[in-house]
């Protein structure tokens, strides 16, 4: 280069222009370079190591005198590496020693009481989506459907943008619209007040520095760009009531087998796509940094669902370490767990929940976690081990209720499935599939109770996906007696009393308790009387008619 320097004025103009341009490509492009800085952070230990092996092998290999040796140093290095690939990726040994940090950098709180649930969502996830899409034109799409708080209100939210397939849409036009719609109510309308208008410059399917993805990482300093990603889109209101993009972010710790954890949001207002929004977005990118430490200075992000489900899995994942470092070895495996992930499911755990904590730990917060029920290991365990929450607004705590230590001997969620299917033999299980096996917790019968609540949702034969319904049908399971209650999506206040008046004889004879059982077979026998006498007056009065 100094050669090349002194060799005139051409050449220093050519080398200052190169450096200018190279200096620019780097600062305007660190959107697109940015997932190669992340493979170095997320595995610096194990490239220095490979480095360092690599530094010492070709050094003997250069210094080998015959080709027999030079050839045993290349098996070497091939051999290592393969070793290394097979042992780190094959058997999972980097991701057993990142979940094992994960673990011991958790605040981990066990309660001996599980917390109620409130306003359960009736609809599941991909009904909801498949209804959003009945609602839209063709060059549009929505993005993901997130579980957030809207106005003190469980809400569906999902933006209405440009679809991925027109190109000439993502790069013009601005994301208009926002669908806000109830997850307490068997009817989500995609309608009227529904249906929010507002725009936003930024968008998830918008092209270039549109794009909230590359628009995000515009804005991180030198340092972010090595440690954070963004992950999920979230829409919301802030605390003045305009709608906002909420982008989680995720934060890379450590230097041996690196981990994630929640680092922070981006906070993107609403606007018009114009020229100073371009230069922003070229230059300092969009959004406003909100650390894990300052959320507590937006009330609108307390008890909010702000959470990576990719830290989260990885959190209650890490429970399988409760025994010990070796425990989920395969020779071992005492405490050892998994997330049970159902083959029929399109949507897998964690499923957002809203519990109240009141009489289980007053460190906890009432409002939305990531609900994990986890299993054993093997295939045919299909027991409940453990109920995880995990705050949804990112607060490092994991608080987990132990049913495999307590003995309660509670079926899991991959048991649900048939049990459903085997109470209703007379459904079309063919276009039909129970989905969604979520936590019910209520206090009934003297006592908390377990359930889960599944939703029965349709399937076309050429479908890959569920279709959705507009009135699914709910059943209840209870994952002590393996009784499955069917309950009506239409009237949620009258659940509780359906469990009971089902389950309270049962319930009575097991545990010894003297609940008040209501005579129902009585009530039965008593309008099939009435109804008897009614069809034989109706039959009386027609055989007159007919002689007359």
């Amino acid at each position: 280069m100094k050669s090349y320097w002194k060799k005139g004025r051409k050449q220093k103009l050519i080398i200052v222009f190169g450096s200018v341009l190279l200096l620019l490509l780097l600062f305007f492009l660190r959107d697109d370079y940015q997932p190669i800085l992340l493979f170095i952070r997320k595995y610096i230990f194990l490239i220095l190591l490979g480095g360092i092996f690599l530094a010492i092998a070709f050094r003997a290999f250069r210094h080998s005198e015959t080709f027999f040796k030079r050839i045993a140093y290349l098996a070497l290095i091939a051999g290592v590496f393969f070793a290394g690939w097979y042992v780190g990726w094959k058997l999972e040994l980097y991701e057993y020693m990142q979940t094992y940090n994960v673990y011991n950098n958790l605040d981990k709180v066990e309660i001996d009481e599980l917390p109620l649930t409130t306003n359960e969502r009736i609809q599941p996830y991909n009904n909801i989506l498949t209804m959003a899409y009945e609602s839209i034109s063709e060059t549009q799409e929505v993005s993901l459907p997130q579980l957030v708080r809207v106005d003190n209100e469980n809400k569906w939210t999902m933006a209405v943008q440009p679809a991925q397939e027109y190109t000439w849409q993502r790069v013009n036009d601005n994301t208009e619209e926002v669908f806000s719609v109830e997850s307490t109510s068997p009817f989500p309308r995609f309608s009227n007040e529904n249906r929010i208008p507002v725009t936003f410059s930024i968008g998830e399917s918008l092209a270039f520095s549109r794009n909230t993805y590359n628009a995000v990482v515009q804005r991180f300093n030198i340092f972010q760009l090595f440690n954070l990603e963004p992950s999920e889109v979230f829409y919301m209101k802030n605390d003045t009531g305009a709608w906002v993009q909420v982008v989680s972010l995720i934060k890379w710790k450590g230097f041996f087998f690196p981990y994630p954890t929640f680092g922070g949001v981006m906070i993107i207002d609403s606007g018009e796509h114009n020229f100073n929004d371009y230069v922003e977005r070229m230059t300092i990118g969009k959004g406003l940094y909100v650390s894990p430490d300052q959320m507590d200075n937006y009330p609108f992000l307390r008890k909010q669902n702000t959470l990576a489900e990719q830290i989260s899995k990885l959190q209650a994942e890490s429970l399988k370490f409760l025994a010990g470092f070796s425990d989920p070895l395969p020779w071992n495996m005492e405490t050892a767990v998994k997330i049970p992930d159902l083959k029929d499911d399109e949507n897998t755990q964690p499923y957002v929940t809203d519990f109240i904590f009141d009489d289980v730990d007053n460190t906890a917060f009432n409002g939305l976690y990531h609900w994990f029920g986890l299993e054993p290991i093997g295939e045919e365990r299909t027991s409940l081990a453990f109920s995880v929450f995990v705050p949804a607004d990112g607060t490092q705590k994991l608080y987990y209720y132990n049913h495999a230590a307590k003995k309660e001997g509670l079926a899991g969620v991959s048991a649900m499935p048939l049990k459903v299917i085997e109470s209703k033999k007379e459904y079309d299980w063919d276009n039909n599939r129970p989905v969604e096996f979520r936590p019910y917790i209520k206090h009934i019968g003297e006592r908390k109770r377990m359930f889960v609540l599944g939703t029965v949702t349709a399937k076309r034969k050429d479908s890959k996906k569920f279709d959705g319904s507009a009135t699914p049908d709910l059943a209840l399971v209870d994952v002590q007696y393996r009784d499955v209650i069917w309950i009506d999506a239409k009237h949620p206040s009258s659940w509780e009393k359906t469990i009971y008046n089902q389950m309270a004889e049962v319930w009575s004879t097991a545990e010894g308790l003297n609940l008040k059982i209501e005579n129902t077979l009585e009530v039965k026998a008593t309008d099939t009387i009435t109804n008897t006498k009614a069809i034989k007056e109706a039959l009386q009065a027609i055989a007159r008619d007919s002689i007359n």
